[in-house]
């Protein structure tokens, strides 16, 4: 039914109900095409994570080097090829990682739309939080969490069964993305304020870990992607999902409550 349309029905029967007056039904939308995008964007977080590991694992040598040997064996340029590295692939990673957000919250909002169709009783919160709720300071440790399960649910073939599919796999990469965050900001914190050798030495193996750490968090991110995005397209491609109930009007010429 058009806006015009409506707009007519309503002006010419100013006394039909609320409840009569027919409102937008949401509709599924595939996620298939944001849901690739994301994969191939972690893809490359990965692979920027790796890069870092070796530039990282190049840095950590040099400085073993200089540590082990006198000041006239030092490798200027050797040193200079190590920190070029670290910050080449720093920001690659952090372009990989901007990207990638971007991608995935777009897609999150998608899944939490379409949960809005196959078990709009099973959601907590109103889509507006698939965004929103990861810019929350504090709130962001939880919400989107709690979305993603609720999502998770309704997208299953039986949304109120008492076991979430793939829960496991969201609390890993939810653990998994918090801890490689804080440890994130340590190693950051412990590599520039490095002020000698032995220092840049310790703190590149520090940045080594929390690369492998990123590494673990993206790969279970990925599989979250997939896993959700299979199911919801499994579960539409089958028809399992509520029908709506036809709008309540009254037809075009036929007689109006009220009237």
């Amino acid at each position: 039914m058009s806006t015009a349309f409506l707009r007519g029905v309503l002006m010419a029967h100013p006394s039909m109900p609320a409840h009569l007056v027919p409102r937008p039904v949401p509709v599924l939308r595939s996620p298939l095409g944001l849901a690739h995008a994301v994969t191939a964007l972690l893809a490359v977080v990965i692979v920027a994570d790796v890069l870092h590991f070796g530039a990282a694992a190049y840095m950590m040598s040099v400085m073993g080097d200089v540590v082990s040997g006198g000041p006239g064996d030092v490798d200027m340029a050797a040193v200079d090829r190590a920190d070029t590295a670290i910050a080449s692939t720093s920001v690659l990673y952090l372009l990989g990682l901007l990207g990638t957000a971007t991608l995935f919250i777009i897609w999150f909002h998608r899944v939490r739309h379409n949960a809005e169709v196959f078990a709009p009783d099973t959601q907590r919160r109103t889509p507006g939080w698939a965004i929103g709720g990861w810019f929350i300071p504090f709130g962001n440790l939880w919400i989107p969490r709690g979305i993603a399960q609720d999502v998770l649910r309704a997208s299953q073939p039986d949304p109120y069964a008492s076991e979430v599919r793939h829960r496991g796999l969201l609390n890993a990469w939810w653990g998994m993305w918090i801890a490689s965050n804080i440890f994130d900001r340590f190693t950051t914190a412990q590599y520039d304020s490095a002020d000698d050798p032995q220092a840049v030495h310790d703190a590149a193996g520090w940045l080594m870990t929390g690369s492998v750490l990123d590494i673990v968090a993206a790969v279970l991110a990925l599989l979250l992607v997939r896993r959700l995005t299979a199911a919801q397209n499994d579960k539409a491609m089958a028809g399992r999902h509520p029908l709506q109930p036809a709008p309540q009007h009254p037809a075009a010429g036929g007689p109006v409550p009220g009237a």
